[in-house]
């Protein structure tokens, strides 16, 4: 059956239309608007995005911020070492990812005269290292570390690009530190453009979903519904789910920002589409035959072949109509991924 298979997910897209550098602005992007009624596609630039969206609608966009985790490491040997961190398991044990040799018992050299010993180890790359700052390792990250920015962004040592991605790799809004990943679709936005939506009658809540490595991490299961994902957490406020909840009531649109946002929505909601505050973790798997309970629109980059973005959106979208739309993306040359342009699906 069609959208169960992973080729069915398969597209071809040449190297150069990977964005590796932001638009100059945020809003300037370019924004394809997929009308789900009608069929229709339309070409405007992100700023444009006011002329889509009506009085009453509600965004929902996710206030991760991005934890500048990559942080350069020496073995007492010499060799050098580059640590991923992913995860705070307390009292200054932290589940990393590692790029070089360094197995159990290896004592890392960090900046600033901080040090750790990788305590384990496992057979793809992570490890749990003990640091010797017993807490605050994330803030001693912002100081020293770089952003995370995904692989296929190619810096190759431009330390200019790579200080530009410590402020475009960020949402304008991101304020809870936690994510490794970017929630990419909220990078087009602007506080001027924010202002514009609110004062046109657009409300917007924030829920907090952490990003992870997971985001990344491809797809081989041939039939797609054997795929397991990782496991993120995500916190939604007693009065951001008031309002989603109000407005579901009240017939509005609730439009997601982001399939991270998508993700913790359809979570937290219950079989009529009621959506629970609270901390919760989710391994949620979106595919075609879905059941969308909560969101009625949602705002999208341009996602990888054979990811489990893509599959979200065609669930959302319809698989067809998802194909028609990537086709025209790459005919019309738009740029992609995550500091690609963005697609709004109404």
């Amino acid at each position: 059956m069609s959208g169960f298979n992973l080729a069915d997910y398969d597209y071809r897209l040449d190297a150069d239309r990977i964005a590796q550098r932001p638009a100059e602005r945020r809003d300037q992007s370019r924004l394809m608007v997929v009308d789900r009624r009608t069929d229709e596609l339309r070409h405007s630039r992100f700023h444009e995005i006011t002329e889509a969206l009506v009085p009453g609608d509600l965004l929902v966009l996710n206030d991760t911020r991005v934890v500048p985790a990559r942080l350069q490491a020496k073995k007492e040997t010499g060799g050098l070492v580059e640590i991923f961190l992913l995860r705070d398991c307390g009292g200054g044990l932290w589940d990393v990812l590692i790029r070089g040799k360094a197995g159990v018992g290896t004592v890392l050299l960090l900046e600033g005269g901080v040090q750790g010993v990788v305590e384990a180890a496992d057979p793809d790359g992570g490890r749990s290292i003990r640091f010797s700052l017993q807490s605050g390792m994330a803030t001693y990250a912002e100081r020293y570390g770089s952003t995370p920015v995904p692989p296929y962004i190619r810096r190759n040592g431009d330390d200019a690009l790579t200080r530009l991605d410590r402020e475009r790799y960020q949402t304008v809004y991101a304020k809870v530190p936690g994510a490794v990943a970017a929630p990419t679709a909220g990078l087009h936005f602007t506080e001027d453009l924010l202002g514009r939506l609110a004062a046109r009658g657009v409300g917007s809540v924030f829920v907090t979903l952490h990003i992870g490595t997971g985001t990344f991490r491809p797809v081989t299961e041939l039939e797609i519904r054997r795929h397991r994902m990782d496991r993120e957490s995500y916190t939604i406020g007693d009065e951001a789910a008031e309002r989603i909840n109000a407005a579901r009531r009240s017939g509005r649109r609730v439009i997601a920002v982001g399939t991270t946002t998508t993700r913790a929505l359809e979570s937290a909601a219950n079989a009529e589409g009621k959506v629970a505050p609270g901390t919760d973790s989710t391994e949620l798997f979106v595919y075609c035959g879905y059941r969308f309970r909560v969101i009625e629109g949602l705002l999208t980059n341009f996602h990888l072949p054979r990811s489990t973005l893509l599959m979200l959106v065609a669930a959302f979208a319809g698989k067809e109509r998802m194909d028609r739309a990537y086709r025209e993306a790459v005919a019309r040359a738009y740029r992609f991924y995550s500091y690609g342009d963005a697609m709004l699906i109404l």
